[in-house]
């Protein structure tokens, strides 16, 4: 086998992959080798994670609460649906000045102006 030509590939992962993959190696029953295999890393990448972890090497971001998730989640809601209102509304004005025009500016082609006089 020949060696490989070029400078080798170094990943980087986040702290949040590192966290959720200690997590599932921790799952009783489950093997290490089994996670590392199923998440592409190498299973002496994934052990020294969990050294880690378990040393506090590694923080993820504090998770948001489900709660305050949930009322941010429903204040855009509530934003997006009064700008939709106020979209719509703007649609239908649109649409009524352009009927408006459309009347005001009868039609003007010179065979619509003869139909109109007779002469005899």
């Amino acid at each position: 086998m020949a060696a490989r030509k070029g400078p080798r590939k170094l990943y980087r992962y986040s702290a949040e992959f590192k966290l959720k993959a200690v997590k599932l190696s921790q799952i009783e029953g489950v093997r290490v080798q089994d996670v590392a295999d199923a998440l592409e890393i190498h299973p002496f990448m994934l052990s020294k994670w969990r050294r880690d972890a378990r040393a506090g090497r590694i923080r993820a971001q504090v998770e948001v609460e489900p709660a305050a998730l949930a009322q941010r989640e429903v204040q855009q809601l509530a934003q997006i649906k009064a700008q939709y209102a106020l979209l719509k509304e703007e649609h239908e004005l649109l649409k009524k000045a352009i009927r408006f025009c459309s009347v005001q500016r009868a039609p003007s082609s010179r065979s619509s102006r003869r139909s109109g006089t007779v002469t005899g």
